[in-house]
């Protein structure tokens, strides 16, 4: 019983699944990696035949090994050749015919390279049973472990291995009519048994990994598809909500610019504080959105500390004294004056943290303290409030999404419980941590601690130069919108300022626009009919009077793919609807001020 070499038609031994990615798990996709793994052990197994016939001839000299050796180089051409179709088109139709010869190849190969162990078994003594049994032991192992994927040719090459593992034996019991051969051939019985159950359990193991891993694909599929159509969603929404409260909040910021009465100034105030509400309670969902969806972009700018936390302190001042709390600043003399860090998150999430002080504290005080670790390099920012506090229990429970302290929070105070949640997923993005202490009853802290890098101290930065404050007064600009409340609320907002406005329905009006007359600045709306916004800008991009003019986006989609969209389309700024007012005047403004090249150019 010599050993048929494992190394034989079997050298699969390494199962690249990625070579059948995309194919379906059938036998075309079997067969196919066959195919490519036979092709790239080929020179492992024409050496280990060398290797073979070398030691077969040191153990029984003769010219059969080198014969031998001649047939492998023969059959593993045939190999070569068979399954070449394979490895040029994996996705190929298996056909009977070609199955049926890709099993016998498989077979052939077998029995020329095993055909050794029968030499080595008459021929090489001892030494040469020995190492012909465990040869094609060797060879079964890595056939069952190896070709179990493909169930026909497994059974071709195993069968020819079983042939010589217990054929040997046999054939020796028969010759020298003695029974101890036989022992031998019921040990290999109970090697191939063993051998059988190892490889039903390596087979139902990888069925169900093959099964978990296309459960976990289509299961990645749906979430893909969910968080498309949740993206899309919220583009939607937010583009429908934005639209009417552009209306309603520049309405009353318009109102709030007439004479009034006491009466009616305090229902304009209201209304403006419901309007900015609910503007955070959307930006509110899209943040936790684009963070949900690892999309949250940071920015790194210079801020100045000290004014950035005195102009949140003044902007909660009035609201904080209104409940009978006092808000105070402490700053101490060690904290660097100007530091790196994203500005606009910094901000959002003290915002957040000073809004919750404020709303839960009903008398006493709200503490804002600034604390710098200057060997870690860290920023920490604590608001303390004398507030209600937090149970013990729903401490771990604060920053989760859509949780409050309790269940009457919501409906004494209002928000939707995303605030803080949004807020310590922006400090961790941004390297740190928000973290709290509170006790029932007697008020909350909560800590902001971020590494910042140091930037020039104020004191050694040059001296701002007084600027010409910049002016609207005389320009030119063009609007696109398609709603007429839109167009009229720009009109409102903007004539004022001493400009002349030209208004247009759709893109393909201010295409038209631009090419007749020369402006300081173009508004451009994004969803509109005819030609959308995106269009419009490419279009008077690609020359003419206005190839250079400033262009800004105002629209109501407000997503990142939207900002990123306008940034292709090369706008100068991108402002969302609700307008501000005043920051609408200053980017026009800036916009109109940038130098342009010499208007006398031919129209494209």
């Amino acid at each position: 019983m010599r050993r048929v070499s494992p190394f034989g038609n079997q050298s699969f031994v390494f199962v690249d699944h990625g070579a059948v990615k995309g194919n379906s798990i059938m036998v075309t996709a079997d067969y196919a990696l066959v195919a490519q793994i036979r092709f790239r052990e080929l020179k492992t197994r024409v050496a280990l035949a060398a290797f073979i016939g070398t030691t077969a001839w040191f153990m029984a000299p003769s010219l059969w090994p080198a014969v031998w050796f001649g047939a492998v180089l023969f059959t593993q051409l045939i190999d070569w050749a068979v399954f070449r179709p394979l490895r040029q088109r994996p996705d190929m139709v298996v056909s009977r015919g070609y199955e049926a010869l890709c099993c016998l190849t498989a077979a052939l190969t077998v029995v020329v390279y095993s055909s050794m162990a029968t030499y080595l078994w008459f021929n090489g003594g001892e030494a040469g049973l020995l190492f012909a049994m465990i040869q094609v032991a060797g060879g079964l192992l890595h056939v069952c472990l190896h070709m179990y994927h493909s169930r026909p040719l497994l059974l071709s090459a195993a069968a020819m291995h079983g042939l010589y593992f217990l054929g040997l034996p046999v054939v020796e019991a028969v010759l020298t009519r003695s029974f101890e051969p036989l022992l031998l051939a019921v040990g290999c019985i109970l090697f191939l048994t063993h051998l059988v159950v190892a490889v039903r359990q390596n087979l139902a193991t990888t069925r169900a990994l093959k099964a978990a891993n296309r459960e976990a694909l289509e299961q990645g599929q749906r979430a893909e598809i969910a968080s498309a159509a949740k993206s899309d969603f919220l583009a939607v929404i937010s583009h429908e909500i934005r639209t009417p409260m552009n209306a309603v909040m520049s309405a009353a910021n318009l109102l709030r610019r007439t004479r009034l009465d006491p009466r009616q100034r305090e229902h304009v105030s209201m209304l403006v504080d419901a309007g900015d509400v609910l503007l955070g309670l959307l930006n509110d969902v899209l943040d936790f959105s684009k963070i949900e969806a690892g999309k949250m972009q940071l920015e790194v700018a210079d801020i100045d500390v000290r004014d950035r936390l005195r102009s949140l302190v003044r902007l909660w001042e009035q609201r904080a004294m209104a409940n009978g709390v006092r808000l105070r600043l402490e700053i101490p003399a060690a904290i660097p004056e100007v530091v790196r860090v994203d500005p606009l998150r910094f901000q959002q999430i003290l915002f957040n943290l000073m809004s919750n002080a404020v709303k839960f504290t009903e008398a006493g005080e709200v503490v804002v303290t600034v604390g710098w670790a200057p060997a870690t390099s860290r920023l920490s920012v604590a608001v303390r409030d004398t507030g209600v506090g937090i149970p013990a229990d729903r401490l771990d429970k604060v920053f989760n999404s859509f949780e409050q302290a309790d269940a009457g929070t919501t409906r004494r105070f209002g928000g939707t419980g995303l605030g803080l949640t949004i807020s310590r997923r922006l400090a961790q993005l941004m390297g740190g941590d928000l973290s709290v202490d509170s006790i029932v009853g007697q008020g909350s802290t909560f800590r902001l601690e971020l590494p910042v890098e140091v930037a020039v101290d104020a004191a050694q930065q040059p001296l701002r130069q007084d600027v010409e404050p910049l002016s609207l007064s005389g320009r030119s600009i063009l609007a696109a919108d398609d709603h007429e409340v839109n167009r009229r609320i720009l009109a409102l907002l903007l004539e004022p300022h001493g400009c002349r406005l030209t208004l247009v329905e759709n893109g393909a009006e201010a295409v038209e626009a631009a090419a007749l007359e020369r402006f300081d600045a173009v508004l451009m709306d994004m969803q509109m009919p005819v030609m959308d916004g995106l269009e419009a800008s490419r279009r008077i991009r690609l020359g003419g009077l206005n190839a250079d003019t400033p262009l800004i986006a105002l629209t109501a989609n407000a997503m990142d793919v939207h900002r990123a969209a306008w940034d292709a389309a090369g706008v100068h700024a991108f402002l969302t609807k609700p307008i501000d007012p005043t920051l609408l005047a200053q980017t026009l403004a800036e916009a109109c001020a940038v130098p342009r090249n010499d208007p006398d150019r031919a129209v494209a």
